[in-house]
Formats: structure tokens, sequence, C-alpha cells
């Protein structure tokens, strides 16, 4: 079966290029090959999931003066912003899966 390549942001009109992350290479997961993840929904989320990546943490006992700054906190969170399930980012390569991190902490304290 030849996989098709997806571009999940395909109109950059309405789209904040800024929250599109590139991945180093393709990146195939669950038949799809995906090239960038839009991560615009983090615009979106709240304190809720928030406090939800928290006790998924803790449910992976994962301990960190600042969990925020983890891969496995920015993973839990890019999933929720985009609704792809959390194994698309643990699944990424080291590099990709260090982009969503730096895209997530720069998105957290960037603004202050």
């Amino acid at each position: 079966m030849d996989e098709k390549e997806i571009v999940i942001a395909t109109d950059m009109d309405a789209v904040d290029s800024e929250s599109i992350v590139v991945f180093s290479k393709p990146y195939s997961f669950e038949g799809k090959t995906y090239t960038e993840v839009d991560l615009s929904g983090l615009e979106m989320l709240t304190a809720e999931d928030m406090i939800a990546a928290g006790k998924y943490m803790t449910s992976k006992k994962s301990v960190s003066v600042a969990p925020e700054t983890s891969v496995e906190y920015a993973c839990f969170m890019a999933s929720r912003a985009t609704d792809l399930p959390i194994e698309f980012f643990v699944h990424l390569p080291m590099k990709d899966a260090a982009k969503i991190k730096n895209h997530f902490v720069n998105f957290i304290y960037g603004e202050e």
C-alpha cells in the first residue's frame, strides 16, 4: 500500500505559520505520512489541560521541578492541541520531539 503524504496545514492564510512545526523528515504514523504538525490549538488550551498534563505525568511516575519544560509534558499538550493521540508525539524521532518541546516552551514562556 502506498502511503500518501499528508500536510496538516494546507491553507496557510488560515493558519499562523509560526504555529507549524516542520519535521526534519517525513514521519509515518498509522499508515499516513506527515511532514509537519499544526500546534495553533495550543491557544485554546486551558489550566484544566495543564492539570490533566500534571496528572498524566504523575501516572507515568515522572517527576520534574519544571514539568512544563519536559518532552513528555509537551507531547501531552501537543496531543491535546491537535487531537492526535499522544503516541503520535512520543514516537517522533528525537530531533522532531525536541522541536515540539521547544515550540511548546516558547509558547508558554515567550509572551511574558
